[in-house]
């Protein structure tokens, strides 16, 4: 491409063999120097100096875009431990699969709430299980296993994301894990079975919503008569709770809700305060927090409004929804109309 002629002011940074130098320009009139500039122009564009670029260096170097040093875009196919905590208890959350190696899950066994142990190994023989379902994969640093996993997840039409860094950043940013020595083993289909009393009214259906989002997306619920409660779980392989004498019960002025928020390792702001809330409709304490007394009349109105347990179940998880979503979003949040008392009966021209 042809060169620009050099102008007035950048003589020395023209070519050898230009003729023209800082010594001989200054005899010569501006009318010499102008003739012999113009043609100098007509051989530019002839090529005659093709091979000898003029060249304007800059004073002082510039730094462009181009030269600093570059952060790696993350993924597409990539979710942070931020955004993914912000789904966990969420009725739209990601189904989460912990596919970190045996050593690493026994150096920490611990969970991410509601996530599954799957063998990366054998991911062929289940990835269709998750056909056209929400998926993040979990490993030790987000590096080839959850990849690999996720990619073959995708193979198979699942929308399957990756926890970038993994179980490790996961930890490191202080976001809430599940404590798995009190987790009950699968009992049929990879998912746990519960037994309690029939006719739930708040802590039966409280705890098998916590146990939903946090624990088991899967987990079964049996509601049975309360004579047969420890028969059932015994034939059945089902572990009861909210019922005298087991593990999964009231203690002390706390509910079972309660105990399974600590005894999971779930303590966190929203599901203590939301506890709260379970704790004073289910004891009779209404005084404990203003919204026990309109929990327990949504809960008495929905188990007169369903004979069937599991239909009371299904229909009472979405106002624990709300509670929650309350519990950790909108408690400084309140509601009046008209804002202003000046404003009542005020006509509006």
């Amino acid at each position: 491409m042809p060169v620009a002629p050099p102008i007035p002011g950048q003589l020395n940074h023209l070519p050898p063999g230009a003729g023209i130098t800082s010594d001989s320009v200054r005899p010569k009139t501006a009318l010499v120097i102008l003739d012999r500039l113009q043609r100098q122009s007509s051989s530019w564009l002839q090529g005659d100096f093709r091979d000898h670029p003029v060249r304007l260096r800059p004073k002082h170097r510039v730094q462009t875009s181009c030269s600093r040093k570059r952060t790696p875009m993350p993924s597409p196919d990539t979710i942070t431990p931020s955004q993914l905590s912000r789904l966990i208890g969420l009725p739209d959350a990601p189904m989460l699969l912990d596919v970190r190696s045996d050593d690493d899950h026994a150096a920490d066994p611990r969970l991410l709430p509601a996530s599954v142990r799957r063998d990366y190994r054998n991911v062929m023989s289940w990835a269709t299980e998750y056909t056209g379902k929400q998926v993040a994969v979990v490993c030790q640093r987000g590096l080839k296993l959850s990849h690999g996993v996720a990619a073959w997840l995708r193979h198979f039409g699942a929308r399957a994301e990756v926890l970038e860094g993994g179980f490790e950043a996961w930890v490191s940013e202080g976001h809430l894990l599940l404590r798995s020595e009190h987790l009950p083993l699968p009992a049929t289909a990879g998912r746990t079975v519960w037994v309690t009393r029939a006719r739930p009214k708040v802590d039966r259906v409280a705890c098998p919503w916590l146990i939903r989002r946090f624990v088991d997306p899967s987990a079964a619920f049996l509601f049975v008569a309360a004579s047969e409660v420890g028969a059932v779980a015994e034939r059945f392989g089902a572990t009861p709770f909210d019922v005298e004498g087991v593990f999964w019960s009231h203690r002390g002025q706390e509910c079972t809700f309660d105990t399974m928020i600590q005894e999971f390792g779930l303590a966190s702001e929203p599901l203590l305060r939301l506890s709260a809330i379970v704790r004073g409709a289910d004891t009779d304490r209404l005084d404990l927090t203003p919204q026990s007394a309109g929990l327990l009349a949504a809960s008495l109105g929905l188990s007169r409004m369903h004979r069937d347990d599991l239909a009371q179940l299904e229909a009472a998880m979405g106002l624990y929804d709300a509670f929650y979503r309350w519990s950790r979003d909108a408690v400084a949040e309140t509601h009046n109309w008209p804002a202003a008392p000046s404003a009542v009966g005020r006509t509006v021209p």
